[in-house]
């Protein structure tokens, strides 16, 4: 296991070749060298842990149409327009069956690699994307406000000491589920983006937008406006920077930033992949967060998304595409894993803010329900179903009910997969469940 302290040492050799430091960050660079030799956070990195890749499928994914009910009349008496046949539906078991463009996450159901779980939401669901997302960024309940997300606290528990790169969201801005009261994690819309702006610039990593912005355009302008009143009142020790002072802090960061992004740079242009991806975004995604777990970026925590599942109107040709473009990249991303060897060390979890109403609309399409499926894959993942599918006529205001607290499939990845004390994530205990192989 690769140290703080080792990889502040590793991290600047490489770095002394690359690229001249400011010398300013000389005295960062020294305290943060010993803070590290004093500190008890000595944490397992992605490097040699388990990697967990969490999948949102923003906008409302109808469940109904990517899970199909088929042995279900109730099915077919309220979507008579959307309704898919019986005849094209992927069988899972006799009442349930996956969407005919699932084809390949079958594969992944028949080699067991693949599980489902039924039912998944929360009690008093709100059909609002955003309140619904907030909700589950932050795995709040229903009637509070919660401003740090269930990864940014999992951040503040357990990935004190470690790179920034603990956690990666691929996208042009960070997820709610990241904000953590201690920054980290990075934002990267593409590898080639996340980078210094021009040679000689200070520039601290943006987390919010994933591209480095620069702090101040000289450096020479601010190491001599050291002594100015501006600068020298950032001195003082700051708590909320870990006793850095708040110059210290930033110097900190500008380091950490550079040292990520010559890390993503070198592992993108080293780590090809055999497999074929498709040419869809999410494609080209789950291809990058495939290149950096083979090159061995210390990463806990990848974020990636797929939208466009708000679906009121003529849902059929739309749902029909994202569920190709979902299937084909999660099939070549579980390939490309198991090629290199990192399948077993993988669990990709995924979730969409709510499902759809049992019923169409009268243009063809579905609006914001409640209760939908999550689905898991990976070598650890309990292979087939989980739960009950929800029933189709008992409803709540036209809404499936949820039979599975989304929290519950959370405690379960933190305390079973990560391996850590899911308490002061979730901010109470909530039951595992039998989700993962022991």
């Amino acid at each position: 296991m690769k140290t703080r302290r080792q990889f502040v040492h590793s991290s600047m050799m490489g770095l002394a070749a690359t690229w001249t430091l400011p010398s300013f960050l000389d005295a960062t660079i020294l305290g943060l060298d010993a803070r590290a030799a004093d500190s008890a956070i000595q944490t397992a990195t992605g490097k040699d842990s388990p990697i967990l890749v969490v999948l949102q499928m923003g906008g409302g994914n109808d469940g109904l149409s990517m899970v199909v009910p088929f042995a279900d009349d109730a099915y077919y008496r309220s979507r008579s327009q959307i309704a898919l046949a019986r005849d094209s539906v992927l069988r899972l078991d006799d009442y349930a069956g996956l969407h005919p463009n699932l084809a390949g996450l079958k594969g992944l159901f028949d080699n067991g690699d693949a599980a489902l779980i039924h039912g998944v939401g929360y009690p008093n669901p709100n059909r609002s994307h955003f309140r619904s997302m907030e909700i589950w960024h932050t795995a709040s309940d229903a009637d509070k406000n919660e401003h740090y997300g269930w990864i940014g606290r999992y951040f503040d528990s357990a990935c004190q000491g470690q790179p920034p790169t603990a956690g990666v969201n691929i996208g042009s801005m960070p997820p709610q589920a990241f904000l953590s009261a201690k920054p980290m994690g990075i934002s990267m819309a593409s590898p080639n983006r996340y980078k210094l702006i021009e040679p000689g610039d200070i520039a601290v990593a943006d987390a919010r937008d994933g591209q480095m912005v620069p702090m101040m355009a000289d450096g020479e302008n601010i190491a001599g406006s050291r002594s100015g009143s501006s600068i020298e009142s950032l001195g003082a020790a700051n708590p909320a920077n870990d006793g850095l002072s708040n110059l210290q802090y930033l110097e900190r960061t500008a380091l950490d930033a550079e040292v990520s992004s010559q890390d993503i740079q070198r592992i993108v242009s080293a780590h090809k992949s055999a497999t074929p991806y498709p040419s869809s975004r999410l494609g080209e995604d789950l291809k990058l967060i495939a290149q950096l777990i083979a090159g061995g970026l210390p990463t806990r925590i990848y974020y990636a998304n797929l939208g466009g599942f708000d679906t009121h109107a003529n849902q059929k040709p739309a749902h029909d595409r994202l569920m190709k473009e979902f299937s084909e990249a999660v099939t070549a991303f579980v390939a490309d894993l198991k090629e290199q060897g990192n399948f077993n060390r993988v669990l990709m979890m995924t979730f969409s803010e709510f499902g759809r109403r049992v019923s169409q609309n009268g243009s063809g399409g579905t609006d914001h329900g409640a209760a939908g499926p999550m689905f898991l894959f990976g070598g650890a993942a309990k292979a087939g179903l989980h739960g009950k599918h929800p029933s189709l006529t008992d409803l709540n205001n036209g809404d499936l009910k949820h039979g599975i607290d989304f929290r519950n499939v959370y405690a379960t990845v933190l305390e079973k997969w990560l391996k850590v004390d899911s308490t002061p994530v979730l901010k109470r205990k909530f039951a595992t469940m039998d989700l993962l192989k022991a």
